[in-house]
């Protein structure tokens, strides 16, 4: 029997110094599924582990695309699922980290089945997107799906402003006549691993200000000069995430230095908060508190391996 450790967690809670520990235990890789550190051009801003920390563990998807590349959470789950095929065949035991909910449900469930798009429905989309912009997208899908609008909403508001997936979203409602949503959770893949989840978690407060420190470090190791170099280029999905949005905003002059840094760690902690909302949902996980010793966590995972 082959078995994914899958840490989960929100934001600046301690998945890396984790998985780098448990992976020195099992003498096993570590599988990232962190949606932005996949991006070499962005490094500060996305929090990739430290050189010593790569170094501590084999890492497999940190920093192996670039934002020119388009690179969909389904081709994350086929190069992934193909990366631990591999691994399994020297350990049976194989780690994956991060906090991309999307990401972890690709690898651990695989993505549901959907019908074929008649190409003049996905055309149709297309150009009323380019006369009407975003706003179309998103009120198509409000009115012919509601209540993944409002899943969206709540726990990733940032794909409200993605085009590619929202064209998605509306071409199936419009192309099958049917909600979105009824196409989810009705085939998941078969793997050849059995997941054991960890959840890290902290109270709020504490995990806000592990938030606000993790922007300050940021913030002196060189975010602005990593956003200058970006800006040419801050049209490209990849961009559109927090901590670059907000500096463009400055660099633009529409708001001080001192209110971007803010605006990110306000930005952050809302992240940190849908995190927590889409990964609560996640079945059969063991929460533990973020200073929890790693000995009692190992003798969880432990536990649950069939020798």
């Amino acid at each position: 029997m082959n078995y994914l450790i899958t840490i989960i967690g929100p934001t600046a809670i301690g998945k890396t110094s984790l998985s780098i520990a448990l992976s020195q235990h099992f003498g096993c890789d570590i599988i990232s599924c962190d949606s932005r550190q996949f991006y070499k051009e962005m490094k500060i801003g996305t929090a990739v582990p430290s050189e010593e920390e790569l170094n501590g563990a084999p890492h497999h998807f940190i920093q192996n695309k670039s934002i020119f590349n388009n690179y969909s959470v389904g081709d994350f789950e086929k190069e992934a699922i193909t990366k631990l095929d591999e691994l399994f065949l020297k350990n049976n035991i194989q780690i994956m980290v991060g906090g991309s909910g999307l990401y972890v449900d690709a690898v651990l469930k695989g993505f549901d089945e959907f019908p074929e798009i008649d190409s003049k429905v996905r055309e149709n989309v297309s150009l009323k997107f380019e006369h009407n912009g975003i706003e179309y997208l998103q009120n198509q899908l409000k009115k012919l799906d509601v209540e993944y609008y409002n899943f969206i909403t709540e726990t990733n508001p940032q794909t409200l402003q993605n085009p590619q997936r929202m064209k998605r979203f509306v071409e199936v409602c419009i192309g099958t006549g049917k909600p979105y949503s009824t196409f989810l959770n009705l085939k998941k893949n078969s793997r050849n691993f059995s997941p054991i989840v960890i959840g890290l978690e902290a109270d709020r407060e504490i995990m806000y200000n592990r938030i606000n420190q993790r922007v300050d470090i940021m913030i002196s190791e060189g975010l602005l000069g990593e956003v200058e170099r970006l800006y040419p280029n801050k049209e490209l999905n990849a961009l559109q995430t927090v901590g670059y949005r907000e500096l463009f905003d400055f660099i633009e002059d529409k708001i001080s230095l001192d209110l971007a840094i803010e605006e990110i760690k306000k930005n952050t902690r809302r992240f940190a908060k849908r995190q927590m909302t889409w990964f609560k949902r996640t079945e059969n996980t063991f929460w533990f508190d973020y200073e929890t010793n790693i000995i009692d966590i190992i003798d969880c995972i432990q536990s649950r391996i069939k020798k």
